[in-house]
């Protein structure tokens, strides 16, 4: 098989992409990603000099250059590329409209013109909006988007669903639950609250951290979508999820107790505004019809992870002070300020 990754530096497109090659060696891999501040080809050690694998340096925005570097006829298209921080899309909306919503229309263009076999769209619970105590998101719920991502999410899911309808484009779509795992960007809430306590500096915490959030391993979820690009039914919807939601205070408890750190640590503030009360995915669905389950409990996860970022100081240290970035920019020849990552002080 031939496949197109894009966003594949990113945490999840990464964690695929080192998957996918380990179980299919003699299949064809093609990493496309901008190189934005979440991405870092360092992710992608393990398997830069597989043979099969080569990186090239786009915009999903940009149809000429992804008519170039989609190989015709490819077997699929798996659409990681997005901006998915919360945080960032209240502060400013426009990139991810740009990105995740013009992004998808220009790749899925170019992906009909390249006879591309199957697309798989990456989606977020998010896109269900806030739930209701003991509610659960399904496949076939209405879309309710209450933050500026969400809303970009669910209006990229409309537009992969007319391109099938409009021109027949076999796909599938997955919407995941809060992944956490090694490799993680440290502005999402347990690769930040676990650097913080490692230097045994505050926690920030939004609101009475009562949010529910429903957690899967990151490599949980790459088996999901594994099955979902090999055996998923076109046209169809998948939900992933760990099946066993958590308020925030309850994870970052835990998070302190494995890592032998103080409660002290968690400091409150100020709540995000719209900030969504409960997420949490039914994935019956998958479970019924491709056999998946998560299996990486979350405490046996929390504690992997932490032991991850315990060994990793020289990942940890570039991504947080923005040298890998630098490296980026004169590699690339990126322009200055592209990407820069600015302090990392608040929570998913």
């Amino acid at each position: 098989m031939t496949i197109f990754v894009t966003g594949g530096a990113g945490f999840i497109g990464s964690q695929f992409i080192r998957d996918y090659i380990r179980l299919h060696p003699k299949d064809r891999v093609v990493n496309y990603d901008q190189l934005t501040y979440a991405g870092n080809l360092a992710n992608l050690h393990s398997v830069a000099g597989a043979p099969r694998y080569s990186f090239v340096r786009g915009d999903v925005c940009d149809k000429r250059a992804l008519m170039d570097a989609i190989p015709h006829g490819a077997d699929a298209v798996i659409h990681f590329a997005a901006e998915s921080h919360v945080d960032r899309s209240i502060t400013g909306a426009a990139e991810f409209i740009r990105t995740n919503v013009l992004g998808t229309q220009i790749l899925l263009d170019a992906s009909r013109e390249r006879a591309v076999k199957r697309f798989v769209h990456i989606s977020t619970d998010e896109v269900g909006g806030s739930m209701k105590p003991d509610e659960w998101l399904y496949e076939t719920s209405p879309l309710e988007p209450r933050s500026p991502y969400a809303a970009s999410k669910a209006s990229a899911e409309h537009l992969v669903r007319a391109a099938g309808e409009t021109f027949g484009i076999d796909y599938v779509i997955t919407r995941t639950s809060n992944n956490y795992g090694p490799y993680q960007f440290p502005e999402k809430l347990l690769p930040l609250a676990i650097c913080n306590a490692m230097n045994d500096q505050p926690i920030p915490v939004y609101g009475d951290g009562m949010q529910v959030r429903d957690w899967v391993h990151v490599a949980d979820n790459c088996r999901a979508l594994h099955d979902v690009l090999l055996r998923g039914t076109a046209g169809q919807m998948y939900h992933i999820g760990g099946g066993s939601p958590k308020t925030n205070l309850e994870v970052l408890r835990t998070l302190l107790r494995l890592m032998n750190k103080p409660e002290s640590l968690l400091t409150t503030t100020k709540d995000r505004p719209g900030h969504d009360r409960r997420y949490a995915v039914n994935f019956a669905r998958i479970h019924r019809e491709l056999g998946w389950s998560p299996e990486i409990r979350l405490e046996q996860g929390l504690s992997d992870t932490i032991q991850w970022y315990r060994e990793h100081h020289d990942w940890v240290n570039s991504v947080r002070n923005g040298e890998y970035m630098r490296f980026y920019q004169n590699q690339y020849d990126l322009p200055p300020g592209c990407g820069t990552v600015e302090a990392c002080t608040l929570p998913q």
